[in-house]
């Protein structure tokens, strides 16, 4: 046999065996996936938090509608758990999303004793997530409170004057569709905008004058749309206690008569199979095990979609950012 001969031989040999174990990567890692699907169903997540422990629940990023989540809290409801420990690291979201996650909370709480620590922040939606404890704990240096809520819109008006581009439109009545961002606000469409913002701020004071026990001095001197420091939060009541998880458990054992030697365990709301990012990353990662490389970096990369995820929040927004440097 030739010495090309021989080589071509090797090459198929190696071809072979590199596709065997790309094979067994990918295996391993749709096992993997089907081990998180599986942990996902409530058999799965009693078996994460049982009736001998407290379930830790996080609550992370910007909040929408979520009825994977709601059903999440309901089958914790229903559940053997002693208790249930919230953690809240979240600057807000949709009014209608924070709402939804409220009153999940709500009558979670009505079913299980239930604590709030606030991790980092609890702002806007955030916050209106953390009313539904009796409970709020947070770190000296925790940001809480951003009380307030707002209509945003682009408007490229300007910009579509620029290059030529002008949007014909007919419809039933003038406020219909308005504001759509293709030309000036009216002051009637500014009129209703306004009266919406209002209506929905109305109802997060009354909330947290309610949740909280506030006089309309107190309420007057959070409500403006501010956050403030853990340390700041507990004079002004916005929340009860400084601490972190250990604290929460120490509230339990003394207020709820919650057994001290019960461990906390993670009830899991996330990963889901409808969660694109979840399915993304396991893709990546099978294609990357496959020798895929560069289609695992291109998939790893629309994650920076994350980074401007606020443009896709729609509606009315309980949500607080930090102003841009300059």
């Amino acid at each position: 046999m030739s010495f090309e001969s021989d080589v071509i031989v090797d090459r198929r040999r190696l071809r072979r065996k590199l596709t065997f174990w790309r094979v067994l990567a990918a295996l391993a890692v749709i096992v993997t996936v089907v081990t998180v699907g599986v942990l996902a169903t409530p058999a799965g997540r009693n078996a994460i938090a049982g009736p001998n422990s407290i379930a830790r629940v996080k609550i992370e990023g910007l909040i929408r509608s979520d009825q994977n989540r709601v059903e999440a809290l309901e089958r914790l409801e229903n559940s053997s758990v002693a208790a249930v420990i919230v953690h809240i690291n979240s600057p807000g979201g949709t009014t209608a999303g924070s709402e939804q996650l409220y009153d999940a909370l709500t009558r979670l709480k009505a079913k299980k004793p239930m604590v709030v620590v606030v991790d980092g922040l609890a702002a806007s939606g955030g916050y209106i997530a953390a009313l539904a404890s009796d409970q709020i704990i947070a770190q000296q240096t925790s940001l809480v409170g951003s009380i307030g809520v707002l209509f945003q819109i682009p408007n490229v008006a300007e910009l579509l004057k620029t290059v030529g581009v002008k949007i014909e439109e007919v419809k039933s009545s003038p406020l219909k569709a308005a504001p759509n961002g293709y030309e000036p606000t009216s002051p009637e469409a500014r009129a209703a905008l306004d009266s919406l913002v209002k209506d929905s701020y109305a109802w997060f004071r009354d909330l947290v004058k309610t949740r909280r026990d506030m006089n309309d001095n107190n309420l007057e001197t959070v409500a403006d749309g501010r956050v403030f420091t853990g340390r700041q939060a507990v004079g002004l009541k916005l929340i009860d206690q400084l601490g972190d998880e250990k604290t929460a458990v120490a509230w339990l054992v003394s207020e709820k008569k919650i057994g001290s030697t019960l461990p906390v365990k993670d009830f899991k709301l996330t990963p889901r199979f409808g969660d694109m990012t979840f399915l993304r990353t396991a893709a990546a990662m099978a294609f990357d095990a496959m020798g895929l490389t560069s289609v695992a970096r291109r998939l790893e990369q629309t994650g920076l979609v994350a980074a401007t995820d606020r443009l896709g929040l729609e509606g009315l927004l309980a949500v607080w950012q930090p102003a841009p440097s300059n």
